[in-house]
């Protein structure tokens, strides 16, 4: 992981227009190619962000550039859309490098980890002829909650929460780009499954074409069986 703070501006043109006037940041470029601007506010969101697959080239400013200041460039693209960040950097005050290795994963809690347990194991009410392939799926940016077959045999990756919220959908989203790079799993969709999924979320998601599941709890332990119900 790379880490430079410095006084830059940036420029996001793609999907969506967006730009950061001059100011002093914080610069994260990871071993996955992603590239995240972050401010010392806004809690643990970036200000703008490039996912991977991307590339990224650091190259000299141009006269225009360089006569405004402009130290050095950045041009990060995205591999499979027009996406592009444009990061122009202004004066540099820290730039280091780290080697995180591999990380181990978020710890589920006990009720999330219980929920990818009995989903697990009841692999089918998220479709006929679905297949359990394995839990904890590990990914080189960490473990993927199921990994699971459809019934036309297509490789399904499923993120479990408790409260489906827009960085779940995110995370997710990180999982399908480095996994549909693997000739033996690609193609591979996603589902995103939680006791309540949030209209931001799934709205997210439904656009990058993962599907929504809630997930009844008590059913799946099978103490709420809506099928023996009287009402």
């Amino acid at each position: 992981m790379r880490l430079v703070i410095a006084r830059c501006s940036v420029d996001y043109d793609g999907r969506l227009t967006a730009h950061l006037p001059l100011a002093t940041r914080l610069l994260v470029v990871k071993a996955d190619g992603s590239v995240l601007v972050h401010s010392d506010g806004g809690s643990y969101k970036p200000l703008n962000w490039m996912s991977p697959p991307c590339t990224m080239a650091e190259v000299e400013p141009d006269e225009v550039q360089a006569a405004e200041g402009v130290v050095a460039v950045w041009r990060v693209q995205h591999a499979k859309s027009e996406d592009r960040l444009t990061v122009l950097l202004h004066e540099v005050l820290h730039d280091s490098d780290h080697e995180l290795g591999v990380d181990p994963g978020l710890v589920k809690d006990g009720v999330e980890a219980h929920l990818q347990k009995l989903l697990a194991e009841h692999i089918h009410t998220l479709g006929h002829g679905w297949s359990l392939v394995r839990r904890e799926y590990m990914t080189a940016i960490g473990p993927v909650d199921i990994l699971a077959k459809d019934s036309a045999g297509t490789s399904v990756a499923v993120e479990i929460k408790r409260r489906g919220e827009i960085d779940g959908v995110e995370q997710l989203t990180r999982y399908l780009e480095l996994m549909n790079r693997d000739p033996h799993l690609a193609p591979v969709t996603g589902v995103f499954a939680a006791q309540q999924i949030k209209p931001q979320a799934r709205t997210l998601a439904e656009d990058r074409g993962i599907r929504c599941v809630v997930l009844d709890y008590d059913a799946l332990k099978g103490i709420d069986d809506a099928e023996s119900r009287l009402f």
